[in-house]
């Protein structure tokens, strides 16, 4: 017998190798099948339900390809909603496979999960027994066509029951994105080649895309200035003429000479609040051209929208315009290295514990060259993309940062460490996120093959200290007691170090530099007195909001 399970695995294996989830009633036929097809697919537990999804999600970021997640149902399923409504708005695909209520109706511990999936802007495909090939396939084709994450229920009372025979689905077409037409591609043309200060910006769209080096051919004929998006980090690499990333990460230097562009060619960046600096990144009188597969532009300050592929673009453009061998913007100005002009920090804050800007710089000389960071949320997050070098985009890994969440970090390290295991994983986190994301340290010291845990532990919610405490509202609810990270991840099994001071981390300066197999966490004692300029600038919008 064939069961409905069965089949839907069967219709999954096409297209996914990994499943990420934690067993429970509602899932466990679905979880048999995946077992049975060990030879194929590769099954990663996580201990709580939102790290199956966030594991999900970081998989894709870092390989390009879907996953699935699973959970059980009802509280299973809630459970896995902050990271599903992360999905939702970072534009991920991904296959979340849950239980639901019987066909009967739901019973006093369901609820109604396609309502609260829609309320996320989920669509739910609830498969049927006469046809769970054509609905799994059909809830695959909506997530890789339309960048989305979506449910996939199986009804109770159907999971284990046999399936009726149907015909096989059709193999999926390969989701093309929308060529730029030659009208458009002769009128932006026209504004790169007046621009005198031209820069192109480049995002999470663009590497997704493959569009780097026609971006930076692009950049190179019209002599144009680089920089990325924070989801875009490392796009260029060494390219003498990258600035790094734009925004409230970007280094003194580099927001200087992006404010000076007259036009800015956006590709595959939503130009979010990070990115625009809260509008206040380009100059007022540029003109802004966005290139990405959205429906419109993402941001109030462009003047010009073509949805279009990045890479397809990028490379009409290149025919398009001609070379400019004179009054060279990016020949006049001293662009090398301006993503790494920024404050090194003293070795210790006023207060005797770590400046998070000085530990960040030293890290970054003793941290394998071939790594990976994962970024959990807090306001620790301005710290690892200023100071730590990243090889590509999908070695930028930030759960969480379009919902604002934090305590996704260790599960979506998980993802990562499954898509990317030759790699060094770098998770860095708060001792807020770390402390609600607990379960899943323990996933993630089970799934990495080598690893370095960052806890940035200044004792505190710090990004409420900076927006709110300094407004005089109560500080007591922001503080967390100092917590012994070192000595949690010694018992789940890793390596556990203390770092109040630089000789600490002298001691464990070899392990890191060396290629050995392992997980070591550094619970780094750091100061709540060092504000990341991102910080300052948030806590300015929003007290001139106020007055």
């Amino acid at each position: 017998m064939t069961t409905v399970s069965a089949r839907i695995l069967s219709a999954l294996q096409p297209y996914v190798t990994d499943v990420f989830g934690v067993m429970g009633n509602g899932n466990a036929y679905f979880l048999d099948a995946v077992m049975a097809a060990r030879g194929s697919l590769h099954y990663t537990a996580v201990r709580h339900e939102a790290g199956a999804v966030a594991a999900a999600d970081a998989y894709f970021r870092a390989t390009g390809r879907i996953a699935v997640a699973t959970t059980t149902y009802g509280a299973g399923f809630t459970n896995a909603l902050t990271p599903l409504a992360e999905a939702v708005r970072a534009q991920v695909p991904l296959v979340l496979v849950v239980g639901d209520a019987p066909t009967t109706g739901l019973r006093p511990w369901d609820v109604d999960q396609t309502m609260v999936a829609a309320g996320l802007g989920v669509t739910t495909f609830t498969v049927s027994a006469a046809a769970p090939l054509e609905i799994t396939t059909a809830a695959i084709d909506h997530a890789l066509r339309r960048r989305e994450a979506v449910v996939l229920a199986i009804p109770y009372d159907l999971a284990g029951a046999e399936a009726m025979d149907e015909p096989a689905p059709a193999p999926l077409e390969t989701v093309t994105a929308p060529a730029p037409s030659p009208d458009d591609v002769g009128r932006i043309a026209a504004l790169l080649t007046s621009a005198e200060r031209p820069l192109i910006l480049a995002g999470r769209g663009a590497w997704l895309s493959d569009a780097r080096d026609a971006a930076a051919r692009l950049a190179e004929t019209l002599g144009a200035l680089l920089a990325t998006s924070g989801l875009g980090a490392g796009l260029f690499g060494d390219d003498p003429a990258a600035l790094g990333i734009a925004g409230g990460w970007a280094s003194e230097r580099t927001a200087h000479l992006v404010e000076q562009a007259d036009v800015v060619l956006v590709l595959g960046a939503r130009l979010n609040q990070f990115t625009t600096r809260f509008g206040d990144a380009f100059d007022s009188a540029a003109h802004i051209v966005q290139i990405d597969i959205s429906d419109e532009a993402t941001s109030p300050l462009v003047t010009q929208f073509l949805r279009a592929d990045a890479r397809s673009a990028a490379e009409a453009l290149l025919t398009a315009v001609p070379r400019r061998n004179e009054n060279r913007w990016r020949d006049a100005v001293d662009s090398r290295n301006a993503h790494d002009a920024r404050p090194d920090g003293d070795r210790a804050a006023p207060d005797g514990r770590l400046d998070p800007r000085s530990l960040c710089r030293r890290l970054d000389t003793l941290l394998s060259a071939d790594r990976t960071v994962v970024q959990d949320g807090g306001h620790f997050i301005g710290w690892a993309p200023g100071y730590l070098r990243v090889p590509s985009p999908n070695r930028m890994i930030m759960v969480g940062t379009a919902l604002q969440s934090i305590g996704l970090g260790f599960p979506s390290a998980v993802g990562a460490a499954r898509a990317l295991p030759d790699s060094t994983v770098v998770l860095c986190t708060g001792d807020g996120g770390a402390l609600m994301a607990l379960a899943d340290l323990d996933s993630f010291i089970r799934t990495a093959r080598r690893a370095v845990i960052v806890v940035f532990n200044d004792a505190a919610y710090g990004a409420e200290i900076h927006q709110y405490a300094v407004r005089g509202i109560d500080a007591g609810p922001m503080m967390i007691d100092e917590v012994d990270f070192a000595a949690l991840a010694t018992a789940l099994g890793a390596r556990g170090r203390t770092i109040s001071s630089f000789g600490d981390l002298d001691d464990v300066a070899a392990w890191l530099g060396s290629d050995d197999d392992g997980v070591l966490l550094l619970d780094c004692k750091v100061s709540q007195q060092v504000v990341a300029p991102y910080m300052q600038e948030l806590v300015a919008v929003a007290t001139g909001a106020q007055e």
